[in-house]
């Protein structure tokens, strides 16, 4: 069974950090592009960072660029996102996801990739 489970998620005062955590199950997490998105209540779900398949090239949404950094662990089938200087506008459920049922391609600049597969969230909560 092709799954995905993000971890990590909690409460945050703002200036602080956390590490997501996106474990991947049923497939090799090394030849698939992975995505994370967060989702605020009443607003749109926004895609904020992604990491390539095959030669593993980044990119990130420019609401998060120099703050969150995506990296991938293949011996542990993980993707993390470690976010730092967190804001209470990072508030929001946070997924990830990836393609595993349609052809798996390759873009080297993924963000608006076509995933199919996703994970149940985890919540980021961002308050003093």
């Amino acid at each position: 069974q092709v799954q995905l489970v993000e971890s990590g998620g909690g409460p945050v005062q703002p200036g602080g950090s956390l590490r997501l955590s996106c474990a991947a199950s049923g497939f090799t997490l090394g030849y698939y592009t992975i995505g994370w998105f967060r989702q605020a209540p009443g607003k749109e779900r926004e895609e904020i960072s992604c990491i390539s398949s095959s030669d593993g090239s980044l990119a990130y949404a420019d609401s998060v660029k120099g703050r969150f950094t995506i990296s991938r662990d293949n011996a542990k089938n993980t993707v993390y996102l470690q976010m730092n200087s967190l804001k209470p506008e990072d508030t929001a459920i946070y997924y990830c996801a990836t393609r595993s049922k349609g052809w798996n391609y390759y873009i080297r600049i993924c963000l608006g990739y076509a995933y199919d597969t996703w994970g149940q969230g985890t919540q980021v909560t961002v308050s003093s």
